[in-house]
């Protein structure tokens, strides 16, 4: 009997001790998935419902490739300000420089606006002339990507920390830093960046995302004799632009053929 009962105490024993392993081991294995999600990257997020619209100019307009690159991407650039806090105008001014406003090889066959290379890229890849003969660059499904892409790159490398103690509307001391962290080997690189921006107003990006106006104006077809034009940003409704621009709420939806008042992120409201 007695050899018995200690015979079940052992099993008992066995059992428990098999039992607090499991929990362990289940344990063990929850806290790696923990961590897996923590380090997915950006880039596998949902895509921006502005990054899917193409743009629709204005018959008869006379906007150039730079305006439409701007009207195309500045939600994007402000979007980037908001989290990695590069000013909108830099990224807009560095993107139309380096991608030729959209119309340079890389950024029209592998969304590539910022010629950044491969660099451990494990995703899709183009090959281009640049300081060498046929280069690996990196290849996009979507602009957006690019975009996230340059913030992640200035953001994390330590040549360029100097830059996040400037004001976020310093965009000039940003375009000065850019080159003298060994961005560009232009010695004009500052001055090419500087002039895009007041030419086209692009600190007008910074200034909305700092709260500083309340939505940037569009006005892209000033001098050409086109109607202006408003790209949506998060809190705009019909009405508060019909309010913004001395307008209706009807007279909107009649110049855009619009049937609802619905707006989304990046639509191009013209406005007359």
């Amino acid at each position: 009997m007695k050899k018995f009962v200690m015979l079940v105490c052992l099993m008992l024993l066995v059992l428990s001790c098999g039992s607090k392993k499991k929990i362990v081991t289940k344990k063990r294995r929850s806290q790696q998935k923990t961590e897996r999600v923590v380090v997915i990257p950006k880039s596998t997020g949902p895509i921006p419902d502005n990054t899917q619209k193409p743009i629709v100019v204005p018959k008869n307009s006379n906007l150039n490739a730079t305006e439409i690159y701007i009207l195309q991407y500045s939600v994007i650039a402000m979007e980037e300000m908001r989290t990695s806090k590069i000013p909108a105008s830099i990224t807009l001014a560095q993107g139309i420089l380096e991608s030729g406003s959209g119309k340079g090889r890389l950024s029209v066959e592998a969304n590539n606006h910022f010629g950044i290379k491969c660099h451990g890229w494990t995703g899709e890849k183009i090959y281009h002339d640049d300081d060498r003969s046929q280069e690996c660059f990196r290849k996009y499904k979507h602009a957006f990507r690019s975009f996230e892409d340059h913030s992640e790159f200035l953001t994390g490398r330590g040549r360029y920390a100097k830059l996040f103690d400037l004001r976020a509307d310093d965009y000039k001391g940003w375009a000065k830093g850019l080159r003298a962290a060994g961005y560009a080997t232009d010695r004009k690189y500052p001055d090419k960046l500087i002039s895009l921006i007041e030419r086209y107003e692009l600190y007008a990006y910074d200034e909305t995302v700092l709260g500083k106006r309340s939505s940037p104006q569009n006005n892209t077809g000033a001098g050409h004799g086109v109607s202006s034009t408003h790209t949506v940003v998060k809190g705009d409704t019909l009405y508060s632009l019909s309010r913004f621009y001395n307008t209706t709420v009807d007279e909107l939806k009649r110049i855009n053929r619009l049937r609802t008042n619905d707006l989304s992120l990046g639509q191009i409201i013209i406005i007359k």
